[in-house]
């Protein structure tokens, strides 16, 4: 398996130079790296990929979910983030991200799921650690302190 890396490191300026689009993306990205998600994807999509091939799998497959949550509607926008390297790093092609989900199995798909949930485990240690606690539901600029929206759930 052919590890793509660390993204790039990104240095945030208000200077206007090296303005880039769809950085709050790359903020998703980033958040799948520190909350280990990446890394269980890997482990768990590491048997679909023969030894020494292709991309990260991991990589490959968080990718995509950081394509959709940025408005991507087909396998074919991954090319947004693939022509933003200076900013996600390597992406692997479209043909390599289809034959992973093509190879994805029953299998696969149970190890996935426990990586999402070993991954949102730490997001919410994480979150605990702040000791902000979760933020007030907002609307037209109020707090609706009774509202809880679980975006977390199953």
């Amino acid at each position: 398996m052919q590890a793509i890396g660390l993204r790039p490191k990104v240095q945030v300026t208000a200077d206007g130079s090296g303005v880039v689009g769809h950085a709050r993306a790359r903020l998703l990205a980033d958040l799948a790296d520190a909350t280990g998600l990446t890394a269980a994807y890997s482990t768990a999509l590491g048997p679909l990929r023969p030894r020494g091939t292709g991309h990260d799998p991991g990589r490959t497959a968080t990718d995509p979910a950081v394509m959709l949550a940025d408005g991507g509607e087909a396998i074919a926008d991954l090319a947004v983030l693939r022509d933003q390297a200076e900013v996600f790093g390597s992406v692997a092609s479209t043909p390599r991200a289809w034959r992973l989900l093509a190879d994805v199995d029953e299998r696969a798909l149970v190890s996935l799921r426990s990586a999402r949930a070993s991954a949102r485990e730490v997001a919410w240690l994480q979150a605990a650690e702040t000791g902000e606690g979760i933020p007030a539901a907002r609307a037209a600029g109020q707090e609706l302190p009774d509202l809880v929206l679980d975006l977390d759930a199953r």
